[in-house]
């Protein structure tokens, strides 16, 4: 599949969270949506002036505030899910593994909250350091290092190599031929 290919069908299956995708389609609508938020926001500094534009040794970052790159991030919350959720169903796991980041982090939240580590504007308490006695404190550090390191096996997960032929989740994306 190629780069427009994958883009393409990205956004013809905007909100399609069943089925199934392949690697490169799902890592190249991810290329897109970071080619498109750097370029967004050059346009953006260019026009408005909100934009930061920094270069270093072998990076380029660009931030921005403005109205075009809130617009194009709105545009791509759906489709980026979506991809990701088929993406998971192509592994042969639930899309639902894709929240697993976002779990964990109210599951920790909700944790530290009950044994007191936060206060209830959301803020960590001076008293926070005290919390990691006992085991509780254990508990939730290790909540702490799962939080932490939750992003990356989801990455792992949507790196991991498409099942062949048919699974639970539909036939194997178009273009691909069963192993």
């Amino acid at each position: 599949m190629s780069f427009s290919d994958a883009v393409r069908t990205c956004f013809r299956k905007y909100v399609t969270f069943s089925g199934r995708a392949s690697r490169p389609e799902y890592w190249y609508f991810v290329l897109f949506g970071i080619l498109g938020s750097i370029l967004i926001g050059i346009v953006e500094g260019l026009l408005f002036g909100t934009a930061e534009i920094s270069t270093g040794h072998g990076s380029i970052e660009a931030t921005s505030d403005g109205p075009l790159s809130a617009i194009f991030s709105l545009l791509l919350i759906l489709p980026t899910l979506s991809a990701g959720w088929r993406r998971m169903h192509d592994s042969g796991r639930s899309g639902l593994y894709l929240l697993y980041p976002i779990i964990a982090v109210i599951g920790t939240a909700s944790y530290a909250a009950f044994i007191g580590g936060l206060s209830f504007d959301g803020v960590i308490s001076e008293g926070m350091a005290s919390r990691f006695d006992g085991l509780a404190g254990g508990v939730l550090a290790l909540a702490i290092a799962v939080c932490a390191f939750s992003p990356f096996i989801v990455i792992f997960w949507l790196t991991r190599p498409s099942q062949p032929g048919e699974n639970a989740w539909g036939p194997a994306p178009a273009g691909r031929t069963a192993a």
